[in-house]
This record gives structure tokens, sequence and C-alpha cells, in this order.
């Protein structure tokens, strides 16, 4: 379970912003506090795991706390829920190093989807001991570009078929096979086979073999470059 302490001055929006968390299963409101002090305070007893910060408060900027528990090496992480929408602030979250900042008034599908990338991002960082490069890269959401298509492509492989896949693959965001794609874009298995090949052999895209329980193994692909320039 993740330990999150919300600190926030108004204790309605406190109280909202706890609904809201306890409607993402795995994790649990372990504290509310409405003033600075008070937050010092249940860091040391509470040790959460995330805190969920606002920035204005009568008798100091969340900023500031920021940097405080940054300073004394607490180990939680931080996300900001604030009005503040100022660009020193904005660039002081993120030299700080704050997971998400969250503009108010909260929209719940934002407020969740946040935490469900925390949750992600939770998982990873405390199942591995060293980690190797995509591990890394999808830690720190790094999205890889890859050089841009030659003018000419081999014999078979069509422009305008070839970029309606790309985009496909863009916002498919999971593994696919051949059979699937041909279903989702309207073209043969052999057609979509082709053309999946020829993207893994660029580099655009990285195959897994799925042997499954009966049948002949399976090939699954997918994107590794997700900012493809067409």
């Amino acid at each position: 379970m993740i330990k999150v302490l919300i600190i926030e001055d108004n204790i309605e929006i406190a109280r909202l912003h706890e609904r809201f968390t306890n409607k993402v299963p795995g994790f649990e409101v372990v504290g509310i506090a409405n003033d600075i002090s008070s937050a010092k305070e249940m860091l040391e007893i509470l040790k959460p795991d995330l805190i969920l910060l606002d920035i204005y408060f009568p008798e100091k900027s969340g900023i500031d706390l920021l940097w405080e528990i940054r300073s004394n090496h607490i180990n939680t992480d931080i996300i900001i829920i604030t009005a503040a929408k100022d660009s020193e602030t904005l660039r002081e979250a993120k030299l700080g190093g704050v997971f998400d900042y969250i503009i108010k008034p909260v929209i719940l599908d934002r407020f969740i989807s946040t935490l469900e990338n925390y949750k992600s991002y939770y998982s990873q960082i405390n199942k591995i001991d060293v980690a190797d490069q995509d591990v890394v890269d999808k830690i720190f959401k790094v999205e890889l570009t890859s050089p841009p298509l030659h003018n000419d492509t081999p014999k078979g492989i069509d422009k305008l078929t070839l970029n309606k896949i790309i985009e496909f693959l863009n916002h498919y965001g999971d593994e696919i096979t051949a059979s699937e794609l041909k279903d989702k874009i309207g073209v043969s298995r052999n057609t979509a086979r082709r053309y999946l090949e020829y993207l893994r052999e660029i580099g655009v895209i990285d195959v897994n073999i799925d042997y499954g329980t009966i049948g002949r193994p399976e090939k699954k692909y997918i994107l590794v470059c997700k900012k493809f320039k067409k």
C-alpha cells in the first residue's frame, strides 16, 4: 500500500483530494496537514511514500517545504496540486524533482491518471536492483526518436500505407500481432506482417515471441520509437 500525505490548507479541498485518492486501489491516505508546521510533524512520524502538496500557505510557500524536504534527504515523492501557474513556480517544481504538477481545480480523470502513473513507477523502482537502459527510459518517461525514413522505401512498401501503420502504432501503445494489425487497418495478414518486419529491420519496432500453450509461436510487435518522424 502506498502511503499518502495530503498537505493542503483548505480543509474541504483536502478532503476532496482524499476521496479522489481513495478511488485508486493501492493508495492509503495516512494523514492530512492543513499547515506547514503540522506537515513537518506528520512527515517525521508517518514517513509517507507520496505527498500531495499545495503551494499557497499563509506561513510560507509549499516550494519552501519542497526544498526543505530535499535538503533533509527525506525519502518521499511529491505531486504538486495548486492554482499556481507562473513560470517560476513551475521551474522550481521541476528542479525540485516533483513527480507531477496538477493545476486546480482538479479534474478527477487527470488526478487518477497521475496516481496510476505513480503506482506504475513505484512498483518498477521498488522491484529492481540494477536497471538496464530500457527500464531507466520507462522510469524517466524517455521517448526515443528514430531517424527519419529515407525518401526511398523498398519494393513492396508503400509510403502511404507505411505512414498509416506508423500513425496507428504511435497511438496503440501495446504489443500487436500481424493478424491483429490486419483487422485494425484493413490490410491482409501478409501485408501487415511485411510492413511490421520492415519496421523491425529499421529499428522502429521490436518483436517478442509468444509461445503460448498450444499451436505455433506468435510474433508480437511493439513500437520502441514513440515519436517516429515520418
